[in-house]
């Protein structure tokens, strides 16, 4: 018998490959859109779709999109590593997600995968890969993203008592196919582009999209309720990354570490500078800061419970390239 899936985000990066495999399915695949939101990515996918018209941050247009629904994937979300959209990350992150468990509670939605981050888990401080069960530490460095993703597991936590079954799934730096907002692939667009002369002197850990797509479908089907499970695969520091992403690419090799302190000072000399358009939009402080650390994660829960495969970090680099190049979309 048929299952009726909605899914929220699904215009996004992990959203509309999680679209992608789930069609493929026997199941009703139903995606929460807005009137706005940018189809493209789904354009040959829209005679197997049912579109639903709502917005998470609007709890009045969730109550008919969820009505029969049987599982709900919860990808939708804001990823921004600065300090000028808070109102709207809390908005978006904690009151959206507030705002789909409730009305998924009513609805009596059977099972409900909540699709987090590796920054409401934790930083490896020492550089030892750390689980799930590590104690949130992101607050010492002060990033309203990995904030508002640690309260949006706070919200799935206070569901569940009220007697909603979930799941929660934390991908770390997602690369591949389809990244058409440039989130993770903005590094491999800066390399190529010779737009980031420095490398931060932290590391995080790499997964393909595919992988993690796979995974949240299993996390639906295995997952154990109340649990977290990270979707992550090498972790290598940015320095491997860059060198990894000047091979693949052709582009010349990134040479010059910077330590978060001179950042900060040459930061401030940028104001000055005429051609700011030749220096990575990811040159931020707030991602710099993060970028200082290590985010490196121990994916053996999800491997044995979800049976998530493993790939080499350079597979998903050159996935993600060849796309895009195949696009024309590095420049």
């Amino acid at each position: 018998m048929s299952k009726k899936i909605l899914i929220t985000g699904a215009t996004g990066f992990i959203g509309s490959v999680l679209v992608r495999k789930l069609v493929e399915s026997n199941d009703e695949v139903f995606i929460l859109v807005r009137k706005s939101s940018d189809l493209r990515m789904l354009s040959d996918l829209l005679p197997k779709l049912h579109l639903v018209y709502g917005d998470i941050t609007n709890s009045a247009t969730l109550d008919t999109a969820l009505q029969g629904i049987d599982f709900v994937y919860h990808s939708a979300g804001l990823t921004y590593m600065g300090d000028k959209k808070n109102a709207l990350l809390y908005r978006i992150n904690v009151d959206g997600t507030r705002n789909i468990l409730q009305a998924s509670l009513a609805a009596g939605v059977k099972r409900f995968v909540h699709v987090s981050s590796i920054t409401a888990v934790g930083i490896a401080f020492d550089k030892k890969p750390v689980n799930e069960s590590v104690v949130w530490n992101f607050g010492s460095i002060s990033l309203e993203y990995a904030r508002t993703k640690h309260l949006s597991e706070q919200e799935v936590a206070a569901a569940i008592k009220k007697g909603l079954d979930c799941v929660i799934v934390n991908p770390a730096f997602v690369f591949g196919a389809g990244d058409i907002n440039f989130n993770a692939g903005r590094i491999i667009k800066d390399i190529y582009n010779r737009r980031l002369p420095f490398y931060p002197l932290g590391g995080i850990c790499v997964v393909d999209v595919e992988i993690v797509a796979e995974a949240i479908i299993v996390a639906m089907e295995k997952g154990k309720t109340g649990e977290r499970y990270i979707l992550g695969g090498e972790n290598v520091s940015y320095k491997q990354l860059a060198d990894t992403i000047s091979r693949i690419t052709g582009a010349p090799k990134v040479h010059f570490p910077l330590p978060f302190w001179t950042a900060k000072i040459l930061k401030s000399g940028l104001y000055l500078y005429k051609n700011k358009n030749r220096i990575s939009k990811l040159f931020n402080l707030s991602m710099f800061r993060v970028a200082s650390h290590f985010l490196y994660f121990d994916s053996t829960k999800a491997t044995r419970e979800l049976n998530m495969r493993y790939q080499p970090h350079e597979q998903s680099i050159s996935n993600a390239f060849e796309w895009y190049r195949e696009r024309n979309m590095l420049r």
